[in-house]
Parts: C-alpha cells; structure tokens; sequence
C-alpha cells in the first residue's frame, strides 16, 4: 500500500474534533462562504467588466474547469487520508514532508490575508446599511473586532453552531444575489436607457470586439474561485468524512461558478460603463439603486456586509483547523493543537488565529504607510491559493500514479487533467508576477523565506516527526471505498 521511501512510518494523529457533526449541504456552504460570493461581486464587478471588456463570464466558466478538476483531485486525496491538515499531509505523504510543510504555511498565510481582506472591508458594507459614515476609522475597526471575536467564539463553541450561522447568512446573501443578478439580467435585455447591450461579445474572454486582456480577465476570475477546499479541512467534523467533504469541494466549486456567471453577465451591463467604473468601489450597490432605489441598494450592502461577516467566520474555522493539523505533528507549537472536551474545536488554534486577524486589521486601519504594505499581501491572496492548488493537484498525481500509468480512464482524470490545470494555474501565477510591481514580488519572496525558516524551526527546534513520514502510493486496485 505504501512504498517505504524512509525508515519510519509515522501514523497521522487520531481525531479529537466532534465526528458526524455537519451533513454535505453543510459543508458546501463553508466552502462556498470561505469564496465570500457578494463580497468578490462586490470587488470584481467593474474591474472584471473593464478587463474582459464585458467577456468576464467567459472568463469565469472557463477558470472553473481547472477549479472542478483540482477539486476532484482534493475529493480523490480525501478518500484517501481524511484529516483536518488536508493538503499539508497529503503533499508530505505523497510528494515530500518539507514540499508538505510548506504547503501548509502558504495555506495559513493565503486564509490569514483571505480573511483579512474580507474583515477590512465589514466596517464600510455594515456602516452602508445603517446609511452611516462608511470612511469613519474607528467605525470600521469597532465593526471588525466585534464581528471578530464573535466569530471566534462561535468557532469554540462547536462547528454545529458555526454550520448553522453559516446557512442562515448564506440562504439571505445568496437570495438576493441572486435576484438582482436576475433583475439585472432583463434590465439589460429589455433595453433600459443606458445599459450596455448584450452582444455575442459577452460570450468570449476577449469581450466585445476581441479587444479584453485575456490574462487580466482570467487572473481576477482565479482569485474569485479562491477558497472553495474550505470544506475539506473540516472534513473530521462531517459525516462520512472520506466521502463527503470531497463531493463538497465538488459542489462548491460548481455552486460558485453559477453564482459568478449569473451576477457577472447580469449586472454587469446594467448602467454605462463610464459609471460602472466610477463607481467600482460599490458597484453592486450602485447598480441595485439604480434598479430599485435606496432600498435595494441597502440590500446589496446587506448581502455584502453577511458575505464578509461569513467569510470571517469560516476564514477562521478552516484556518484554525489548519494550524491544528500541522501542529498535532509538533510542525507548528504544540498547544496550538489543544482541543477542550466540552466544544471538541481545536480552541487554541482559533483563538491564535482570530487574533492575528484582528491584530492585523487594526493594524491596516489605523497606519497608512502599514495598509500600503498590506496591499501587496492582499493583492498576493490568488496567487497563494493557485501555488497550493497546484502543489494538490501534483499531490494527486504523485499518489495515484499507479492509476495513471495502467488504466486510460484514471490516466485522464488523475493525470493528463490535473496536469493540466496545474499548468494553467502556473501559467497565471507566472504572469501575474511578471506583470506585478517590485514591492509585490519581494513581498512572495519574504512569505517564502519566512516559509521555510519556520521549516527548519519545526525540524530541528519542535523535532517534529512529521519530517520522518514515509512516502506513500495507492496500490492500483480497487477497494471499497470506507464510508467513515
């Protein structure tokens, strides 16, 4: 089952979190929420529509078929391994533990900025509601660390609550996302003065004319799909945990994809582009007002405001999971994976984590020269999120290779498809450097160096044993799959 590629075999930690506590639906709603839908409308709307010259849907479909192809290969590896470290182990088990490792610094950094971006911006969505100054400092720090420790608390206290919250929020954010999508949509085609006609220019990346930036159009589609594998890092939490939480990840991906299309390609035409542009920072409330007044756009603020409020929470239940992984394994300190009896959460790691968040968020909100430097790390959450998707992806490969190298079917669909997308995802994070302002490249550099100083911090300072796990493989032959 395994080829023994070092001398010790090193067992993954056995589960302390609650087993059997969230359903599938559950679980999709936490990936599709660690995305944040209307907050990505919110951000991408204008700049997708100026990029793609309104070929954005385009773009979007054709960036979710390497995202559905890397999530079957996520839904393949948990069938495997079910464990809340997910990537982090699988990329150590199948590949290397140090290409492992780092790994899972890069998924803990990608959900630390992940989540920051999607706090720094509740204070301005929320305050938007209540018709309140929205560029009020400590309006917006006083909404971030209130609606951060609420998160927090919430992720102790069991991630059956957390599941629920998630929901509630999800069903309203979604509702209304969707019908101005659909509002949108006959708005621009009953011919409303001042839209923007639909042609068959919508129907290409390129856009109207072939005169979009392709790359510009895909790079901005990619960071959108960013978080959907929310869901597998819960998976010791859901019922048939080698099964479902991989159909999730499926699901998400699926569910987002409609979500983006439908509100890209009905929004998006709905006032001048002039307008669109000079309103991108609120596009999506501009656009419903212009639709349906005052009240709708409160609406869209409403979604907004729930989409951020529901990404923070599920930022830092998936990133404390993450952190509780690697730190059963001693690759991160130890009482990072402390787990109270009475929540069954992993409380240190959410605690450590919500604090970051908050800590980081005062930080941008109240230094300028700060917020600049932030701004390169924000602007990296794509890319981040593409680097560990493809390191999944060869994961995948790498495990099943037997597969790969004996039957045509699991060739393509462990080999020849994933590659692919890996060299899709490359392709992008290799062009977005190219084309990235200095400061934004040496910032990757100082993630990277920072990645693997901690590296040696946990091999020779923590001695954690991960580093002495043995390499594994399938055995090519078809099991029943364990419905665990």
């Amino acid at each position: 089952m395994a080829d023994q590629m070092s001398r010790t075999t090193v067992p993954a930690p056995p589960t302390r979190l609650e087993p059997d506590a969230i359903g599938v639906a559950q679980d999709t709603i936490i990936g599709m929420a660690t995305s944040a839908p209307a907050v990505v409308v919110a951000f991408s709307l204008a700049a997708l529509a100026s990029a793609a010259n309104y070929g954005g849907g385009a773009s979007l479909v054709i960036c979710a078929i390497p995202m559905l192809i890397i999530a079957n290969a996520y839904r393949r590896l948990n069938m495997w391994n079910a464990n809340s470290g997910a990537s982090f182990e699988w990329v150590g088990r199948a590949i290397s533990p140090y290409l492992g490792f780092f790994t899972g610094w890069l998924m803990i950094v990608g959900y630390v900025i992940g989540t920051l971006s999607g706090v720094v911006g509740l204070g301005p969505s929320v305050l938007a509601v209540f018709n309140n100054n929205a560029n009020s400092t400590w309006g917006n720090i006083l909404i971030a660390t209130v609606i951060g420790v609420l998160m927090v608390i919430i992720a102790v206290i069991g991630i059956k609550l957390t599941a629920r919250v998630q929901v509630v929020m999800a069903l309203i954010e979604y509702a209304i996302l969707v019908i101005l999508s659909v509002w949108g949509l006959s708005w621009v085609l009953g011919h409303h003065a001042g839209t923007v006609s639909f042609s068959s220019g919508w129907l290409t990346p390129t856009g109207i004319g072939g005169h979009g930036e392709l790359v510009g159009g895909f790079l901005i589609a990619v960071f959108a799909f960013s978080g959907w594998d929310g869901t597998v890092y819960v998976n010791e939490e859901v019922k048939h945990r080698r099964i479902n939480p991989g159909r999730a990840a499926v699901f998400a991906a699926l569910f987002l994809t409609v979500l983006y299309v439908l509100a890209q390609v009905g929004l998006q035409g709905v006032v001048p582009a002039s307008a669109l542009q000079a309103h991108s920072d609120s596009a999506v409330v501009y656009v419903a007002q212009t639709m349906g007044g005052t009240g709708w756009g409160d609406a869209a603020a409403l979604a907004i405001a729930l989409s951020g409020i529901a990404t923070t929470g599920t930022g830092i239940v998936v990133g404390a999971r993450i952190i509780y992984g690697m730190a059963s394994y001693r690759a991160l300190p130890e009482f990072l994976a402390n787990v109270p009896r009475r929540f069954s959460t992993p409380a240190a790691a959410s605690v450590a984590f919500g604090l970051v968040v908050v800590v980081l968020t005062w930080i941008y909100l109240l230094s300028s020269s700060v917020a600049d430097a932030f701004t390169n790390i924000l602007d990296l959450t794509g890319v981040l999120f593409a680097i560990f998707y493809v390191l999944t992806a060869l994961a995948s490969m790498a495990y099943y290779r037997r597969r790969v190298l004996t039957r045509p079917g699991d060739a393509l669909m462990l080999g020849i498809l994933p590659l692919a997308s890996a060299a899709f995802l490359v392709w992008m994070v290799v062009k977005s450097m190219l084309d990235a302002p200095a400061s934004q490249v040496w910032t990757l550099v100082g993630i990277i160096v920072a990645g693997v100083i901690l590296m040696f911090v946990a091999k020779f300072v923590l001695r954690s044993p991960f580093f002495n796990i043995s390499r594994e493989a399938d055995s090519g032959r078809d099991e029943v799959p364990v419905r665990a």
